[in-house]
Formats: C-alpha cells, structure tokens, sequence
C-alpha cells in the first residue's frame, strides 16, 4: 500500500507532499517534496491507495446557508444574532466539534480564519483530483480523507507542543516516534523533517491517510454521514500505533 500525505498552503510555497510504501510489517519513507504544485499534487496521488489532506474539505454548513441569506438580506434576526455563541455556532463543522471532545483543542475554521484561502485551492485540487479518477467523497470514504496531524500527534500519545516552530521540537518528537514505532524507515528524509514543518506534516498526514485506510481511524457514523459528505470529516487515528500496521 502506498499513502500519500499532503501538508497543503494557499500557494506553492509551504506545501509539502509525503508518500510511505507499506509491506510485510514495516513502512518506508519513500518520497518528500517541498514546494508542490497542483500537477505535482496530482501526479504523486497516482498511485496511491489513501491520500490524507491537512485542509478542511468543506465549509460548515450553517456558515454557507447564512452566507445565502446575508447576500438576499433574508435574515431572521433575534437576540441571538451576532452573538457569540452565534458565531462560535457558524464557525466550526461538526467534524471540528467532534476533534475539540476529542483532542481538547478546535481545529482553525475554514470559516473565519485564514484556513480559508488554503481551502479555495483545496477545492480546485479536489476536482483536479477527481478528474485524474480518484474517488472524492469528503466523509474520507474515497481515496482522499482530511486529516490534522497535530490532532494525530497527540491521540498517538506524543507531546507536540510548539513542534511546528521549532527544530528542536521537531527533532525530540522524531525519535520519540521512531522509538514507539521503529517500524517505520524516516531515515532518508529525516533531515528534511527536521528542517521543515511542511515536510514534517506532510509526513504525519500520510501516517493518518494510512489509519484511515486499515480502518484504524474515526469515520462518521450513519448519522453524520450526511454532513461530513457535505463540510468533510477529519479522520482521527485510534489511539494506538500497531494499529497502522494492520
């Protein structure tokens, strides 16, 4: 099996593109590029079984509708209005809600940060993907699942505290992981991950795709499967490693 793992941005610049070959127990770093295109997005996914995105896939569903509306100036107004909660309400897809029980912390929302832009390429390259045949479906039943390697860190078990500003960070969490998982070969690339946050996560986010792939990850029940095919589910990894394995 071949996962691949993108760590996506608005441009060029700041992505990076990850693929590990699974076989007879043991996963092999294979490729890691910095600054990739759509095309080159798109021509690594080619043969890959699971490709995991770190970009929401979709918009929270409210969000749209009040967008809708705000524009036709067809609005409802209450007490609630503007408030708060209101907009907390808005902001987050219930994916987001789902990783916050889960995790303790809430994913950036596609909605009101700057997740956004990113997720404007993410859409084109969605189609872009599905026009070279990959399966889309945003609940991550396809061949792409969105993934949050900061989540998948720390479900894993691993202190990722300020990894992505630091090479010392970076550096103690690789050994931490290679020590829990000796099975996997970063030795290739392991500067690289070092050096850069966006390798870094585009490697983590293969390591998701796979948990999604072997069913060792959270996927929507039948009663979120509606939602998550129309604002995209985050899959988060079960808690433990081995289960990449199976």
């Amino acid at each position: 099996m071949l996962t691949i793992g993108v760590d996506l941005a608005a441009e060029p610049k700041g992505t990076a593109v990850a693929g590990i070959d699974w076989a007879d127990g043991h996963a092999k770093l294979t490729s890691l590029t910095l600054g990739a295109a759509d095309d080159d997005i798109v021509e690594a996914s080619r043969s890959a079984d699971k490709i995991g995105i770190d970009c929401a896939l979709g918009w929270p569903d409210k969000f749209v509708d009040f967008v809708v509306n705000h524009r036709a100036f067809n609005h409802a107004v209450s007490r609630e209005f503007g408030a708060m909660d209101w907009r907390r309400d808005l902001s987050y897809r219930e994916t987001d809600r789902r990783v916050r029980e889960a995790t303790g912390r809430w994913p950036l929302s596609v909605a009101t940060d700057r997740l956004g832009v990113t997720a404007l390429r993410c859409a084109g390259l969605m189609e872009r993907l599905g026009a070279a045949g990959v399966v889309i479906d945003r609940a991550g039943l396809g061949g792409v699942v969105e993934v949050y390697p900061a989540g998948s860190l720390k479900i894993w078990g691993f202190d990722a505290a300020g990894y992505r500003a630091s090479t010392d960070s970076r550096s103690a969490l690789l050994d931490a992981i290679s020590s829990k998982a000796p099975w996997i070969d970063f030795s290739e690339f392991r500067e690289m991950m070092v050096d850069s946050c966006d390798a870094f996560d585009a490697v983590i986010a293969s390591l998701a795709a796979r948990a999604a792939a072997t069913g060792s990850a959270t996927l929507p029940a039948d009663d979120d499967l509606a939602i998550a095919r129309v604002e995209g589910w985050i899959a988060l990894p079960h808690r433990d490693m081995e289960g990449l394995l199976r």
